[in-house]
């Protein structure tokens, strides 16, 4: 971790996977990101994977390096608390991500009735403020059809709309906040996760390809669409992804496959120029068919170890299981992680932001909180409360401290 944005100070209402990974980031890079969370824990605390004990990995991995408020804000006690902390004074103060309703005490004008400054970011399903998750919305962009067979749908298990619109949340308010420090003004933002995924289907040319060619992108199983790239199946069952997309990856390919004469040959038969990328994918098939036996004559570490020494542009395949236990890039060794005790969990590898800014020191990687670690701290040193206050607060329901 890195302390860039020390003394910011982001207060964050979330659940699932987008509001809370956008929080994290910031908290990663240094900011004080303090989370309201339900006495007992949200929606999501307990959400799987979760350990034998029932702790949520998923909960606590994705809240690391942030502060922890309980408090009961289905009371109009809770609800004062959280509106004054979201409208605290001071000019690294006033910040609030969302993606609970920005309605009744949470609706924008509410707050900014305390505040007139407050950056608010509200993250929606849909653009009409209705709900969506991830594979909703992935459904709706059409991409399973390219990882199915082109006629059933085959969802992809990585929620890359969540994480994409996580970064989007990370970068708007830092943006508001750089507008305010300059004009003084005060932000609504809103993102709809959604319009994530439909803005970047534009961005890769999918949606243009739909409209301007007038067809719709086809599915091409482990080929890579507009290049040359597939998996190869080595003499021990183990398999490799080989990328050729700039001249020199695949000049490489051709080279540690020893097949320049039979792609030279299959080039003029074909009336096609290999050093267009584009004609690569129209052969796709039939370089396979030529590369494929090489890998198979070879066991995989005889693989992996030519594919580096020609440069090849490769990765292996390999389960989770297999990066977490033998690959060192998923280990202590690569600087990106440590092996921190997450309290009532253990012991266990963390990452901290893969963001890295020569000349500045680490800090190292903070655990997520316990539920309500935080909570008296806030109320006596940011909300100006007194311990008699605190202690009527607690004997109420309105606020708890960490449970065992």
């Amino acid at each position: 971790m890195q302390a860039l944005l020390s003394g910011m100070r982001v207060v964050e209402g979330s659940a699932f996977i987008a509001a809370p990974s956008g929080g994290m980031t910031l908290a990663q890079l240094g900011a004080d990101v303090i989370r309201f969370d339900q006495i007992g824990g949200g929606i999501d605390y307990r959400r799987w994977p979760v350990t034998d004990k029932g702790k949520s990995l998923y909960w606590h991995s994705l809240n690391k390096g942030k502060r922890s408020f309980a408090v009961d804000f289905r009371k109009p006690e809770g609800k004062e608390l959280i509106a004054q902390l979201i409208c605290a004074d001071g000019e690294d103060a006033g910040i609030f991500l969302t993606n609970f309703p920005a309605k009744g005490w949470l609706a924008d004008t509410a707050l900014r009735a305390r505040r007139q400054d407050l950056i608010y970011l509200n993250l929606t399903g849909d653009r009409h403020g209705g709900s969506a998750l991830d594979y909703t919305v992935n459904s709706k962009v059409g991409l399973p059809f390219l990882s199915g067979n082109g006629e059933s749908p085959s969802n992809n298990p990585f929620p890359a709309w969540d994480v994409i619109a996580g970064q989007h949340i990370a970068l708007g308010l830092l943006t508001a906040e750089r507008h305010r420090r300059i004009h003084g003004q005060g932000q609504f933002i809103r993102l709809a996760l959604a319009d994530v995924a439909l803005a970047t289907m534009g961005h890769l040319g999918y949606l243009a390809e739909a409209e301007v060619n007038k067809e719709s992108r086809q599915p091409v199983g482990n080929h890579v669409f507009g290049s040359f790239g597939h998996d190869f199946k080595c003499m021990d069952g183990e398999r490799v992804m080989v990328v050729g997309v700039s001249p020199n990856q695949w000049n490489a390919i051709v080279r540690v496959t020893q097949t320049q004469v039979q792609v030279a040959e299959l080039e003029a038969s074909l009336d096609l120029n290999f050093s267009n990328e584009g004609d690569r994918f129209k052969a796709r098939e039939k370089l396979k068919e030529l590369f494929q036996p090489w890998f198979g004559q070879r066991d995989s570490h005889t693989v992996h170890q030519a594919l580096d020494q020609a440069s090849v542009c490769w990765g292996p395949y390999q389960t989770i299981q297999q990066l977490v236990q033998t690959d060192s890039d998923c280990s202590i060794d690569n600087p990106l992680f440590e092996k921190v005790v997450q309290p009532g969990i253990g012991e266990y590898l963390m990452p901290s932001n893969p963001l890295n800014f020569e000349g500045l020191g680490d800090v190292p990687v903070t655990p997520a909180p316990m539920l309500g670690q935080h909570t008296d701290e806030i109320l006596e040193l940011m909300l100006g409360l007194s311990r008699g206050e605190i202690g009527k607060l607690h004997d109420s329901g309105v606020v708890a401290g960490p449970s065992a």
